[in-house]
């Protein structure tokens, strides 16, 4: 046995997944109306078309999943209430529930809206692991109305996939000389980390399960898969030396996605979503002081093919102007025009605070450079304290689905975390 493995077998982890989290928020906001029936949360409630972001429980009793089209749920279950997304009320509990968690250990880290990991090796000043599992389930049950599903394990990937076994409301562990017994057997894509693509690959080399990839030879999964295929033989064998990390206060990328309610093939379409997404990631990386010197452009097909591609820039910025510029020239050198785009995305990279990060400008616009970040941040006054359409370009006007980017609290993403690192008292003021 080497030292990390020894020192991970040492660790107790805990996973924390939030059961189906935005519908169960509705039911805890209005119970009257959505606890114990089946609901959906979609983001075109009103047109009844677009796709399902998650539902309830009773739900998925009767047949309902995540990414369905609102139409194939109807017909599937016609007494679905569908509601429209509340980011603002998601973020709240969110907050909420990760305040609790924050009492019992400070090494919390949050994955996404709705789930984190714990390290509680230290904390046994609150019991045993099943205590503080318990005790956690039931103060967000209790403070929050919520369900949970809590994993513990010697090392987060354990933990994750324990916690994905029994659902909803339910504490399980899972040992590492388990991992045998109750992994093995199971197709390679259900182990927390490899996807579909990954698992199709491994397919054709003739691994199917996790007990064969446990098995495999490690030196032709490094030959395929680079140090990827190292992890994945270990991940197999039950074997993670990943620490909890805590979120930092410096975002290392800054990303914005949205699937379109249809396919675009006209430029100017796409352009007005790339305009609307480069505003979004600027203005969050405004917020967070930064500056970044890589552009990346995400594009999905209609067969959920996706392409990714990237520029660095030889000067930071956090402009909207020059975000949106490259990412249009990006798109327009690797995608063609009248080819459908199902969706779009921009991540910024490379990101340094801005204080900190020296800018050389050039004859031409070292005038101009102070006058307009001044303006930029009048702009950003403004709309920080009159929402989102206070002050628009003339390219951001109109009302095609591009627009909805703007509003926070019907659009959002479950792994955009930057509202965790903002000063906020909703947590601790829920009863």
């Amino acid at each position: 046995m080497n030292v990390s493995e020894s020192a991970s077998k040492r660790r107790i982890i805990l996973h924390i997944d939030m059961n189906a989290f935005y519908c169960s928020v509705h039911a805890a906001e209005d119970p009257e109306t959505y606890k114990g029936k089946p609901t959906a949360v979609a983001g075109s409630v009103e047109m009844r078309k677009g796709i399902l972001v998650t539902s309830s429980y009773e739900a998925r009793a009767r047949g309902i999943r995540t990414g369905m089209t609102v139409r194939q749920a109807l017909g599937l279950c016609p007494e679905l209430m569908l509601i429209s997304p509340n980011f603002d009320l998601y973020r709240k509990y969110s907050r909420a529930f990760l305040n609790i968690a924050g009492n019992y250990t400070p090494l919390v880290e949050a994955v996404s809206i709705d789930e984190c990991f714990l390290d509680i090796t230290g904390s046994s000043q609150f019991g045993t692991p099943v205590e503080i599992a318990e005790s956690i389930a039931k103060r967000v049950k209790d403070e929050l109305t919520l369900p949970c599903s809590i994993g513990i394990a010697p090392n987060k990937l354990l933990a994750k996939m324990a916690s994905d076994m029994r659902k909803p409301d339910a504490i399980t562990i899972l040992r590492r000389r388990e991992v045998p017994k109750l992994l093995w057997s199971k197709p390679c894509q259900t182990l927390y980390g490899i996807g579909s693509r990954t698992a199709d690959k491994l397919l054709r080399l003739n691994i199917r399960t996790i007990g064969e990839l446990a098995a495999a030879d490690e030196k032709i999964l490094l030959e395929r898969f680079g140090v990827y295929g190292a992890w994945m033989k270990q991940a197999a064998n039950g074997i993670d030396d990943s620490p909890v990390e805590p979120l930092h206060e410096a975002p290392k990328s800054i990303g914005h996605t949205t699937t379109l309610p249809a396919d675009l093939t006209d430029r100017d379409q796409y352009r007005r979503v790339l305009l609307n997404l480069a505003d979004q990631t600027t203005r969050r990386l405004r917020h967070q002081r930064m500056v970044s010197t890589t552009i990346q452009i995400s594009i999905r097909d209609p067969d959920m093919r996706t392409i990714t591609r990237s520029f660095t820039l030889a000067v930071p910025t956090d402009t909207t102007e020059d975000v949106y510029r490259v990412a249009c020239r990006l798109m327009d050198d690797h995608w063609k025009e009248g080819k459908p785009v199902r969706l779009l995305g921009i991540t910024l990279q490379g990101l340094t605070a801005k204080e900190e990060t020296p800018l050389q400008l050039d004859l031409f616009s070292y005038e101009e450079k102070p006058k307009k970040d001044r303006l930029i941040t009048a702009m950003d006054i403004l709309r920080d304290k009159y929402g989102e359409s206070a002050v628009l370009t003339a390219g951001m006007l109109g009302d095609d689905p591009s627009t909805l980017i703007r509003n926070k609290k019907l659009r959002g993403t479950s792994l955009q975390k930057d509202f965790l690192r903002e000063r906020s008292d909703d947590g601790k003021n829920m009863v």
